[in-house]
């Protein structure tokens, strides 16, 4: 491969990646060693055939280097960012517990941020949630969901939504930590992630679309949701991190939509699947989306994919990596005919 020229924007710099096998991760890694930067991302075990497509990616046999690294083992975690220009801290603890994910979603993540004041980083940049965000009851209809929102953390435990819980806790224990240290933390806020995956398992957001095509669910949800492509996702953190300007969080959504809409666009694209057309609770009025603004990511230069684009993305991909059945020719044949 011949060497990266200085013009490219990460020559020279090294970021560390926590949780590089992830689905936004692993795309951040291919972008950031397509922009010349070196990676070191951080695994439990970098030997899991799991995390085998992180080596094939172009460039990673040249500038990544896999860590073996615990969110809750300081050590392994300071040895990882030693010497790195910033972090992206984008690990979750993995549990089947929701409870159980608060405390170590809070350790972690003020262990990446004492490693990366001690190691005198640029900047970190923390991977939160809207789940931090937009779960309050008090907010009305007309309210648009911005930086400033806050999920309610008492409405969280009320309601045993541990996830909103633990992402709303983890992001105030990163701004805490942060202040205290004296580190240069920015956040970015995604909604629900789609797109190709690069990774060779599915992931819980992709689950969400897969459902709907497998014929697992014969309706869908009277209810609405944000969403964004990885690639977005993934470009956001490199331009908060590439500007010095850049501070606070960053919303990161393209659109929301109704469950009705993601099937009726499904149905267009891929009508060969059994995809539901019919809602659980059709006597209820229709979910009305919330409003929200992207304009902090927007004005960085980001050009959010459109939702369509997104949503055909995924379904090409979870055929591409075999999890979903493609039909033969004859098939699409006759669907063309009866439809």
């Amino acid at each position: 491969m011949p060497a990266v020229s200085s013009s490219v924007s990460g020559h020279g710099q090294t970021i560390c990646v926590t949780g590089a096998g992830g689905f936004i991760a692993s795309w951040m890694v291919k972008l950031l060693l397509e922009r010349g930067y070196t990676v070191r991302g951080t695994l439990r075990n970098p030997d899991d055939p799991k995390n085998a497509h992180l080596r094939e990616l172009e460039g990673a046999a040249e500038r990544l280097t896999l860590c073996r690294a615990d969110l809750l083992d300081y050590e392994s975690l300071k040895e990882a960012i030693n010497g790195c220009d910033g972090v992206f801290h984008t690990a979750s603890p993995v549990t089947d517990d929701p409870e159980q994910m608060v405390e170590p979603a809070v350790n972690g993540t003020k262990n990446v941020i004492q490693a990366a004041a001690e190691a005198k980083v640029r900047r970190v940049v923390f991977t939160s949630s809207i789940g931090a965000v937009y779960m309050d009851p008090t907010r009305g209809p007309d309210v648009v969901v911005d930086e400033s929102c806050w999920s309610d953390l008492e409405f969280c435990k009320n309601t045993k939504n541990w996830y909103c819980y633990g992402k709303a806790v983890a992001e105030q224990a990163a701004w805490a930590e942060a202040k205290e240290k004296g580190v240069d933390l920015v956040v970015v806020n995604p909604v629900l992630v789609l797109g190709p995956l690069l990774q060779p398992t599915v992931n819980a957001s992709i689950i969400h679309i897969l459902k709907y095509l497998t014929g697992s669910t014969q309706t869908y949800a009277n209810s609405v949701q944000a969403y964004v492509h990885v690639k977005d996702v993934a470009l956001a953190h490199i331009l908060v991190y590439e500007t010095p300007s850049a501070s606070g969080r960053y919303l990161c959504a393209e659109s929301v939509l109704h469950r009705g809409d993601v099937v009726e666009i499904l149905a267009k694209f891929f009508p060969e699947y059994p995809i539901p057309n019919k809602c659980k609770d059709n006597g209820k009025p229709r979910a009305e989306p919330y409003k929200f603004t992207n304009q902090k990511l927007r004005d960085l230069g980001l050009e959010f994919t459109p939702v369509k684009h997104t949503l055909y993305e995924t379904v090409k991909s979870l055929q591409d990596k075999g999890h979903l059945p493609v039909p033969t020719k004859q098939e699409q044949d006759s669907i063309k005919i009866q439809s």
